[in-house]
């Protein structure tokens, strides 16, 4: 009388172990094909996603980072991270345009950019450093998030740079021109990469004591240019804020500071260091870089002499 209740049992017990063993089988395959498959990496470009992982923590990832968008090779943008003028409350930013058209234009050559500054993460940004025919770049995200993601210095791995681009801005001589781990970077791309140093209006600030190898300012010798205190607003609050003068110290230095009278743009050319005077310099200064970044590239070309 008990037969048809264990013939049921038997039953369901081998319907049990045959679907397990489907699911099994199933999931075997998943895991063979996931390793088997030479899957795509996803990640999406540094200079689309604008967030910097650990440079130092070289990895696969990170060097599929660096072919995008071409092959031109990668230039970091170096900010201030300060939001106010010295230790006064007087609000203080970078100088937005100064980011978006040397961007275009490194982007349009083929370069790839990262963002780092003192602090890292978000760098301030003023309304009134946005010109209203930026404004909708404010919307662009494989800027702003750069921008609200800079690495740190300590996230920098020099060795993948060609060039630095140090950005403007009213708060750019506060936080990067005594850095030492900014020094470091830069020198390194400079002297050691071969490659290229470059700043645009008060951006000059962050050059100004720079040293090569054997001690010798960086500027010393050098056509420069940058935002000069003539032209500010001395009587103006912000300007008793400044720990020094560009054009003064440029020239304590041994540089020969080259400016004009109006707002025209202005970029110095020396070797591998370009400088430019103001926010209209921008461009030039970044074509400038990619010239001199093109003609190190052509064979027999020597980087050492800059």
């Amino acid at each position: 009388m008990h037969t048809p209740r264990v013939i049921r049992s038997i039953a369901v017990l081998m319907l049990s172990a045959w679907l397990g063993g489907i699911s099994n089988a199933h999931a075997a395959h998943d895991i063979a094909g996931y390793v088997a498959v030479d899957r795509p990496l996803t990640d999406t470009p540094a200079e689309r996603a604008g967030t910097v992982e650990p440079i130092a923590q070289t990895n696969v990832r990170a060097s599929a980072r660096g072919s995008a968008p071409g092959s031109g090779g990668r230039i970091l943008f170096i900010l201030a991270s300060s939001k106010v003028h010295g230790t006064s409350t007087l609000p203080a930013s970078i100088s937005f345009g100064e980011v978006v058209n040397a961007w275009d234009t490194f982007h349009a050559a083929g370069y790839s950019v990262d963002f780092a500054s003192p602090d890292g993460g978000a760098v301030p940004i003023l309304d009134r450093y946005v010109s209203e025919d930026m404004e909708a770049r404010l919307q662009d995200d494989r800027i702003m998030n750069g921008l609200r993601n800079t690495a740190t210095p300590a996230q920098v791995d020099p060795s993948r740079y060609r060039a630095v681009y140090y950005v403007g801005g009213s708060n750019a001589i506060y936080g990067v021109p005594e850095h030492p781990v900014l020094q470091n970077i830069a020198m390194h791309v400079y002297e050691r990469n071969g490659g290229v140093i470059s700043a645009v209006c008060h951006g000059t600030a962050g050059i100004v004591n720079l040293k090569l190898a054997n001690g010798q300012n960086l500027v010393a010798g050098k056509r420069i240019t940058g935002f000069p205190e003539e032209h500010e607003e001395q009587d103006a609050a912000y300007f008793k804020e400044f720990p020094f003068l560009i054009r003064k110290t440029v020239e304590s230095r041994g540089g020969s500071f080259h400016v004009l009278a109006g707002d025209q743009p202005n970029t110095q050319v020396d070797g591998r260091v370009v400088t430019g005077q103001n926010y209209a310099s921008a461009t030039q200064v970044a074509e400038a870089v990619v010239d001199i970044l093109r003609k190190l590239a052509e064979p027999g070309r020597d980087a050492a002499n800059g």
